[in-house]
């Protein structure tokens, strides 16, 4: 079946928080309340991070978002001026989707959607080395790795 992102609501919130305190999603998102706090706070001072429910037909099975790198201003990057480099972050909830190559399709759609909305020239991600599968998906996506800065990248 196909995936589909629908962008979050307040009614999708309970069953994030579910997910975050998953421990195959919380090993690499740590502070669940800093994920949901960003989430309830997505149409004023996080306004500029897109966030989206991963459907199969009706059924939830994660999240995933992108942001625009110069409004998020974090440490592992520089960016001088909008629309140049933008970041996404993504995780299946339900183990059930897990190892079935989701997580590539997710990928797949959010850089869609950042082709699509943004006219940015690159995507960049820092998933943890740790994270095989994360890793995995970005480069079945044409994401390659730069070493000297720690993050992987794809020129759109």
């Amino acid at each position: 079946m196909k995936l589909i992102l629908r962008p979050i609501d307040d009614s999708d919130i309970k069953q994030v928080q579910l997910w975050l305190n998953k421990p195959h999603v919380l090993k690499w998102y740590h502070d669940a309340d800093e994920w949901l706090y960003e989430i309830r706070e997505r149409n004023r001072s996080f306004g500029f991070l897109h966030h989206f429910i991963v459907l199969i037909g009706d059924k939830p099975i994660g999240f995933g978002q992108y942001y625009d790198c110069f409004d998020a201003k974090e440490e592992w990057y520089i960016v001088d001026k909008p629309n140049e480099f933008y970041s996404i972050d993504y995780f299946i909830g339900e183990e059930e989707y897990l190892r079935k190559g989701y997580g590539k399709e997710i990928v797949r759609l959010l850089v869609e959607k950042i082709q699509k909305e943004s006219g940015s020239v690159k995507v960049i991600v820092q998933p943890e080395e740790e994270n095989i599968a994360s890793c995995k998906a970005l480069l079945s996506n044409g994401f390659i790795y730069d070493r000297d800065k720690e993050f992987y990248s794809l020129g759109l």
